[in-house]
């Protein structure tokens, strides 16, 4: 191995067994710093796991690549069985031959980089195509870049598309609860933040009491929050909400004041500060695709989450008898209760179970942001452009409403930057309903208004 002058053989043989009068000792500078990062590489290019040997390999690919470096590459592609180990070789030796006197060389070896997505990579490819003394290989180095950026603009829309399903997940869960209190029952709950709120802090309390254990308490707070903040649905709707039906205004002022005292409870028991939540190993780090494409856990179970709770929510409504009277009660009041339908428990009932579903969003929510007294308050106006912008009253509505909300705010993001994108979907939603007021899938048949 060369730095400078200066020429080091790495051998097994022992120079002494103390240190020799006159040692001095070795500088320690960037050019030592990087010979033995090199050294380190080449000695792992036999290591037994295959991530080290693409991670060695990587590294001689940003060193000097010289002779010795090659050569080893070269030894090794003749014994390599694992896949993507040889896919590291062969690109690391097709950055070293970039170099190499034969401009057939150096085009064989920019075809071979084409479909490679690593920025040492595109860095050396950039060099060749400005400072190549060969004008066809500059061409062709020029059109290896365009290959690259193609392959990079294709992998960062399937990063906003899988950031805006991911968004649109967080506003499905947040939206679902009031999807049923809202669309089904008529209620404008201004508390819906608060109830999800509520979920937050049943997680966060599980971990107080399970903290060697953040998986079970995961877990539990699931039917937990769901049990607490559907317990806090029945008694608002059982005190206060059943004596409003018709008078949306009321109801509007009355579920507002109930968020104030929710919010005034939480900090009174616990405390104004936010707290934090600590997400399990299953759920943190992220899943690395290739170079340029990235994917966190922690919202890939959320997007996986959040389809569960609608498919349950869909099953419940459709399937159960709850479901049925809830739509009956829902569609004709009086007829429900001529057939002996209990009307006062289904309103408690659906309200407990949009409540519930509120409540599981808090779950979801506290592995994504801090837990505090406020933290409702960021979602509600959301919920509600959902609801309305799918159609209310139905919940596929909501669907489709939530995650394609939640991809056109990740587009507009890049361009317009967060606080503006939201103003211009505001902007988008508030003409989409002067054009079609009931939203993308309204209502239809007898229950639909006229």
């Amino acid at each position: 191995m060369t730095v400078g002058t200066a020429r080091i053989q790495c051998t097994s043989e022992v120079l002494a067994d103390g240190v020799p009068a006159g040692a001095r000792a070795v500088p320690i500078n960037n050019p030592m710093r990087n010979l033995l990062r090199d050294l380190a590489a080449m000695a792992d290019m036999n290591h037994t796991l295959p991530q080290r040997r693409i991670l060695a390999s990587e590294r001689l690919m940003r060193g000097s690549l010289g002779p010795e470096q090659m050569a080893l590459i070269e030894s090794r592609l003749l014994v390599e069985e694992h896949p993507r180990v040889i896919d590291a070789l062969e690109i690391t030796r097709a950055v070293g031959l970039l170099r190499h006197e034969d401009a057939q060389v150096r085009l064989e070896a920019l075809e071979r980089l084409r479909g490679s997505l690593l920025a040492v990579v595109r860095s050396t490819v950039g060099t060749v195509a400005e400072q190549d003394p060969d004008p066809i290989v500059r061409q062709r180095a020029v059109e290896t870049l365009e290959a690259i950026q193609t392959r990079i603009a294709f992998y960062r829309f399937t990063e906003n598309l899988f950031f805006g399903l991911s968004l649109g997940s967080v506003l499905l869960l947040a939206a679902l609860g009031l999807a049923i209190t809202f669309g089904v029952m008529g209620v404008i709950n201004m508390a819906h933040g608060e109830l999800i709120m509520i979920g937050a802090y049943t997680t966060w309390f599980l971990q107080t009491l399970m903290p060697g254990n953040l998986t079970a308490a995961l877990l539990l707070a699931i039917p937990a929050a769901f049990l607490v903040s559907g317990l806090v649905g029945v008694a608002m709707e059982r005190g206060i909400i059943q004596f409003l039906y018709g008078r949306p205004l009321e109801t509007l002022l009355a579920t507002f004041g109930l968020s104030l005292i929710l919010q005034q409870a939480v900090r009174s028991l616990f405390s104004p500060l936010n707290q934090a939540v600590a997400s399990p190993e299953w759920i943190s780090g992220s899943l690395a695709v290739n170079p340029v494409l990235s994917l966190t856990w922690n919202r890939i179970y959320i997007l996986i989450f959040a389809l569960l709770v609608f498919l349950a929510l869909l099953l419940i409504l459709k399937r159960t008898t709850l479901g049925l009277k809830v739509r009956a009660v829902s569609q004709n009041r009086t007829m429900a209760r001529a057939l002996g339908v209990r009307a006062s428990w289904v309103d408690a009932m659906t309200f407990g179970l949009g409540a519930g579903i509120a409540g599981v969003a808090g779950v979801a929510l506290a592995q994504l942001t801090n837990v505090g007294p406020n933290m409702g308050q960021s979602y509600i106006v959301d919920s509600f452009m959902v609801v309305v912008f799918g159609g209310v009253g139905n919940i596929w509505g909501t669907f489709v409403g939530a995650l394609g909300l939640g991809v056109m705010t990740k587009f507009m993001e890049p361009f317009a930057g967060a606080v503006l994108a939201k103003i211009f979907l505001l902007i988008f939603i508030i003409l989409f309903i002067q054009y079609r007021p009931r939203g993308l899938f309204p209502q239809k048949g007898r229950s639909a208004e006229v």
